[in-house]
């Protein structure tokens, strides 16, 4: 009988889409769908690497409990030299209070980042070394966070060059690749879901959603929770002060990365097109800006969803394949 074939697992960029990516892989799991490398970029690279570091549950507990808008209440501001947002600290923070694995040596299944060289306009392929580091690399969206030196080339977000690094995972070994784009403009069948009555706090069903203790799970978490409740505001107070905006303007922050989400759409468009996955799954979050990182359970399904589509196709595939 022949051995089975090696699975990549492809998690593209997407900022607050990237929370798809759980459900993706609790999908996979319940199909029992077997990973042998993962290639991430940007936010799937964070999920990537907890993923294969054993913490996706705990990640997964963490971003149900807070309310997701808060994300960024856990960066300082800064004044905008290289970036606004001072991210070392604070991605170190949300990374380690998950896992206390620090190098990709140490990780379960192997694990590789996508970052772009500043200076020359080349993709780097992160494969070794400190994980917190190649995630500040791979997570630097231009102008919000300042660029990551590393090897003495100043790296920034992957997504600016390859946002779904099919190419990535092919070169690692993988046989058969499954890939996530979120880049799409598809738009959820259940989009209503997003905009509940003011009168009637509606509750998205998730798929799997664990039993959730009412307090965090340990004691970082507790003081990331407090830090969260006296910061919340920081940011948009901060930045409407500096920039003396209307309100009904688009705030910098979300005209970059709205800006980025444009250019990596038709990026990954190309790339695909030359460098195909055996499956490509793009979970229906075109309605989700790219800052509304307080849709998690409405991710988190859109992603389950995507793979149950395609369940039978990847069966297919695997079954042939052994």
């Amino acid at each position: 009988m022949a051995s089975r074939k090696k699975v990549g697992l492809v998690l593209g960029s997407g900022a607050s889409r990237g929370w798809a990516h759980i459900g993706i892989i609790e999908a996979l799991e319940e199909a029992k769908v077997s990973i042998d490398f993962i290639a991430g970029c940007s936010v799937g690279a964070y999920v990537g690497a907890l993923y294969a570091s054993g913490s996706m549950r705990s990640l997964k507990e963490f971003l149900l409990r807070m309310d997701g808008k808060k994300i960024f209440s856990y960066f300082d501001v800064v004044f905008p030299l290289a970036g606004l947002l001072n991210g070392s600290r604070r991605i170190q923070e949300l990374f380690s209070m998950h896992t206390d694995k620090q190098t990709f040596a140490e990780l379960d299944i192997p694990l590789v980042m996508v970052a772009t060289d500043l200076e020359q306009g080349e993709k780097v392929v992160i494969t070794s070394g400190n994980i917190i580091e190649g995630l500040r690399a791979t997570m630097s969206y231009p102008g919000l966070f300042a660029p990551m030196r590393l090897k003495n080339r100043w790296l920034v977000d992957g997504g600016l060059i390859d946002p779904v690094p099919v190419g990535v995972a092919r070169a690692m070994g993988a046989e058969v690749i499954i890939a996530v784009d979120l880049n799409s403009r598809i738009v959820s069948r259940g989009r209503e879901l997003l905009s509940p009555p003011a009168n009637e706090k509606q509750k998205a069903p998730t798929l799997n959603e664990p039993n959730i203790d009412p307090e965090p799970h340990n004691e970082l978490a507790q003081k990331m929770t407090a830090y969260y409740e006296c910061v919340e505001n920081s940011i948009k107070n901060k930045a409407n002060e500096f920039l003396h905006r209307e309100s009904t303007t688009p705030d910098i922050i979300e005209t970059v990365m709205t800006s980025i989400s444009i250019m990596q759409e038709r990026i990954t468009r190309i790339n695909l097109a030359v460098d195909r996955p055996d499956i490509l799954i793009q979970p229906r979050l075109g309605e989700l800006k790219m800052m509304n990182f307080d849709q998690v359970e409405h991710a988190i399904k859109e992603g389950y969803i995507g793979v149950q589509e395609q369940l039978e196709d990847i069966h297919t595939l695997l079954d042939s394949s052994q």
